[in-house]
Formats: structure tokens, sequence, C-alpha cells
């Protein structure tokens, strides 16, 4: 967990100092190919806006999830970043 929190940590400063907030953010994960986990994804972003697009690996067996959106600070990107690790079994961040 401590992990983590550092990992945030750098995220927001990063983010904080390479961006004019608001601005268009885009996340990707990467899910086992499951339509369940997509569509949790996808409605962690519901009604902001998002263009969300997915791609599934060459043998099938995961998928890509990329989703660009408009986000109002670094804080409310790491908040999506938590709620959909803590919500999608398996789910990786880039």
């Amino acid at each position: 967990m401590k992990d983590q929190d550092e990992f945030y940590k750098k995220l927001k400063a990063q983010l904080a100092d390479t961006a004019l907030w608001p601005t268009a953010y885009l996340y990707k994960f990467i899910v086992p190919t499951d339509n369940t986990k997509i569509v949790q994804i996808q409605s962690i972003f519901d009604n902001l806006g998002a263009v969300i697009s997915t791609k599934q690996s060459k043998n099938g067996k995961y998928t890509s999830v990329s989703i660009n959106v408009r986000m109002k600070n670094p804080d409310h990107v790491i908040v999506k970043y938590k709620e959909v690790a803590v919500k999608v079994e398996g789910v990786i961040s880039l």
C-alpha cells in the first residue's frame, strides 16, 4: 500500500507540473477480456463526456481500454485511478 501511495504522490506532482488544468487526460487500462469488467470501467467514467475505445489483444485474452476525458485537476485523475483499482478485479493501470 505504501508503494501505491508513493506512486500516486509522484503522479500528482508530475500532472501538476506538466499540464494546465482542467485538461484532457488519457487513461489506459488492461483487463482480462470480460464484458463485465469493461462495462465496470466504462461506468466509472459515465457522465464525464469521456471518449472510450477498446482493443483486444492478438490472442483475445486481454482487452485494453483507453479513456480520453477532460479532468479538473490531478486529484480528480487519481481518484478515478483508485476507483478503477478498487472496483475492477484484475485491472492493470498503465
